[in-house]
C-alpha cells in the first residue's frame, strides 16, 4: 500500500495526472501558408511559402531584388540580405524540383530547377506553385520576390 501510495504521489509531482496527451504532430503545418510572386523579366511565377520558422524568416525579407545565378545547371542561388530562423527544421533535406530552400551553412537561396540528392544544411522554404521554365534558362536572372495580395 505504501508503495503505491509513493508512486502515486511520485507521479502527480512530475505533472502526470492522467492518460498521456499526444505530442504534437511534427508534420509541416499546412495553415496560414504565404503567397508570393516571383517577377522575373519575362514572367511572373506564384509559389508558396511552408508555415515554418525559416518560411515566415524569408517572408518577413519580402520585398526584396535578387540576382539568380546558376549553381552546376541544377539550382538558381543567390545570396540573401539577411540570415534566416532555422528553429525546427531537419538536419538535411532532399529538394524536388521548384523547391525554394536555404542553404544554410552559406545562407543562401537555393532554387532547384532540378531534382537533387539529400544535403546536409539544406532547408526548405516552399515550392513554386507551377511550371518554372521561365528560371531554367541559362545565366543570370534578375528577379524581385514580394508578397502576393
Amino acid at each position: 500500500m505504501y508503495r503505491r501510495a509513493f508512486l502515486c504521489l511520485t507521479l502527480l509531482a512530475f505533472g502526470w495526472a492522467g492518460p498521456m496527451q499526444a505530442e504534437p504532430s511534427a508534420a509541416k503545418d499546412t495553415t496560414d501558408m504565404t503567397k508570393i510572386r516571383v517577377i522575373l523579366p519575362d514572367a511572373t511565377l506564384t509559389a508558396t511559402l511552408d508555415n515554418s520558422a525559416a518560411g515566415r524568416s524569408f517572408a518577413a525579407l519580402l520585398p526584396m531584388d535578387l540576382t539568380l545565378n546558376d549553381y552546376h545547371g541544377i539550382e538558381k542561388i543567390s545570396d540573401l540580405p539577411g540570415k534566416l530562423d532555422t528553429t525546427g527544421a531537419p538536419r538535411a533535406y532532399k529538394p524536388e524540383t521548384g523547391d525554394i530552400t536555404l542553404y544554410a551553412p552559406w545562407g543562401n537561396l537555393a532554387i532547384f530547377i532540378k531534382p537533387f540528392s539529400s544535403a546536409a544544411g539544406l532547408v526548405r522554404l516552399g515550392a513554386f506553385d507551377g511550371a518554372i521554365a521561365p528560371l531554367q534558362k541559362s545565366g543570370a536572372l534578375s528577379a524581385r520576390f514580394e508578397l502576393a495580395e
